[in-house]
């Protein structure tokens, strides 16, 4: 039995190319894409722990927050109306993205980002120019739809125009990009939350307009990827681009694998039901289970509310909103940790020493918030050292997901799909992340009132599981081809009884033929 986890095939095939400016740029512009969720991340938690906001849309919840002092801190946000407002959008970004996996098929990546820029437009205007509730959740219902085009196109497109070599570095800057949104985000609701007559939270709502352009733009100037082009039937032209962006003529190895990917494609009607063939139980588990624990860190605990937990801790509103920026500056500096490392030290390394990371955070923030809050939720005064031990471990938390299950959780479901279901199954993957960031974000303040600090010891449990499921069942990806990737799953001491050695053609392992016949590369 192989080493866990770790692929041993030694039919291992190297394609020509470098990182040229122009493939370089063109995935600079494309990890834009993650600047709207990212915003939107960011903005959410602060705006709804604006007072100005709160007294227009939530009054019932301002006066809880306001009028008693003595209520339990850790039930004083507890407002299903309020969690609808924040979550209404991810049930609307899992809908947008089945939908987004055949406009992303069959007309391109560029077509869903773009209709993932407009969308994201047209809910940053109503919400900014919101009078009632009903329009909050109709503009965060469209940035949804905006979402989960943009989510279920950008990490493919990434994925796809990348030299292998660099694939990780690259993909990652989607991450960096939703990083750099939160960051940005949270600068913004500090300075917009001090402008006189309380209206600081339109701009906040209203700025989201600013990433929506540029995605908007970048997809109308960015060129197809040549796996989407192969796909529509434009050979000539694909094998043109896939020149120009590894910098090399000879690229006809490279070029090969992909129409036989493709050919493979054409021989699905149905990609969905696919999907559900034995030898794609690994990439299906993979689909699920990574942005199932990806939600189950916690990380959306600490970044849609942190200004809300960071107020809970005892911060007065002004320091809630700038120990945000803090976390968020922590976010996009450790996101640079991994694009430097995800190419070098490999995905497991990453997603194990980050899970340990956020295991121990876990647990002595459980102990700092539970010896001050106990089960009452009344913290009296905080002393300024222990609210800073607090942010310094949930920062310390943060640099953990950040270079660990942030990226990686994005990366890994992108590169490891066959051509044929690629679509499909990152589908599944974002429908996946969106159900579980919808239902932690709308049960989150529920279970914090009556968890309370026990809350953090449920994610922390959740923590441990999914670094043993890493640790034995995810093979490291470092370094192969995209259309290579079948022979980490055939060599895998697990998974290779889904994948059957008759498999192992050179586009990555998949049947292409009708009646039982297989068609081999020559």
């Amino acid at each position: 039995m192989p080493a866990v986890g770790i692929p041993t095939s030694g039919n291992n095939k190297e394609y020509v190319g470098n990182l040229t400016p122009y493939v370089l740029a063109t995935c600079i512009v494309a990890a834009m894409g993650g600047l709207i969720f990212g915003y939107d991340i960011g903005i959410s938690g602060g705006v709804t722990s604006m007072d100005s906001f709160l007294k227009k849309f939530f009054p019932a919840v301002y006066r809880k927050k306001e009028e008693d002092k003595t209520t339990n801190q850790y039930c004083q946000y507890d407002s299903q109306t309020l969690t609808m407002f924040t979550s209404s959008l991810y049930l609307a970004a899992l809908i947008a993205s089945i939908i987004a996996a055949t406009v992303t098929r069959k007309f391109g990546r560029k077509l869903s980002m773009l209709f993932g820029g407009l969308l994201f437009m047209a809910g940053a205007i109503i919400n900014g120019a919101a009078k009632a509730v009903w329009m909050l959740i109709l503009g965060r219902m469209l940035l949804g739809f905006g979402i989960g085009f943009s989510n279920q196109s950008v990490p493919l497109y990434l994925s796809e125009m990348a030299p292998y070599r660099f694939r990780g570095a690259l993909n990652i800057g989607f991450q960096l990009s939703i990083t750099i949104g939160i960051l940005v985000a949270n600068v913004l609701n500090y300075f917009f939350s001090k402008i006189d007559g309380g209206w600081g939270w339109r701009l906040s709502l209203g700025g989201a307009m600013v990433p929506a352009l540029i995605i908007t733009i970048g997809s109308l100037v960015l060129p197809d990827t040549p796996n989407s082009m192969i796909e529509r039937g434009q050979h000539d032209e694909a094998k043109a681009k896939l020149q120009r962006i590894r910098g090399v003529d000879d690229v006809s190895e490279e070029f090969s694998d992909l129409v036989a990917a493709s050919e493979a494609s054409k021989q699905i009607e149905d990609p969905w039901r696919n999907l559900l063939k034995r030898k794609y139980r690994p990439h299906l588990s993979m689909a699920i289970l990574i942005p199932f624990f990806q939600q189950l860190t916690g990380i959306n605990v600490i970044m849609f509310y942190a200004p809300v937990l960071f107020n809970t801790i005892g911060f007065g509103s002004d320091a809630s909103l700038m120990s945000a920026v803090i976390t968020g500056s922590v976010n996009v500096l450790a996101t640079m940790v991994s694009i430097y490392g995800v190419d070098k030290w490999g995905r497991r390394f990453l997603f194990l020493e980050g899970g340990a990371q956020m295991l121990i955070c876990q647990a002595v923030v459980t102990a700092c918030i539970g010896a001050k809050f106990g089960v009452d939720g009344t913290p009296g005064e905080l002393p300024k050292w222990y609210a800073i031990v607090v942010v310094i471990f949930i920062c310390t938390y943060v640099a953990g997901f950040a270079w660990s299950w942030g990226p990686l959780g994005w990366l890994v479901p992108s590169e490891i799909f066959p051509l044929e279901i690629r679509s499909a199954a990152q589908s599944v993957n974002v429908s996946v992340n969106m159900i579980f960031t919808f239902l932690v974000a709308q049960i989150f303040l529920t279970m914090l009132c009556h968890l309370k600090f026990g809350l953090f010891l449920f994610f922390a449990f959740f923590v441990f599981v999914m670094s043993i499921f890493i640790y034995y069942f995810l093979p490291e990806t470092k370094g192969i081809p995209i259309e290579e990737m079948g022979r980490v799953w055939r060599t895998h001491w697990y998974w290779k009884r889904f994948v059957s050695e008759e498999e192992d053609h050179p586009n990555g392992g998949y049947e292409m033929g009708k009646a039982g016949q297989t068609v081999k590369n020559v």
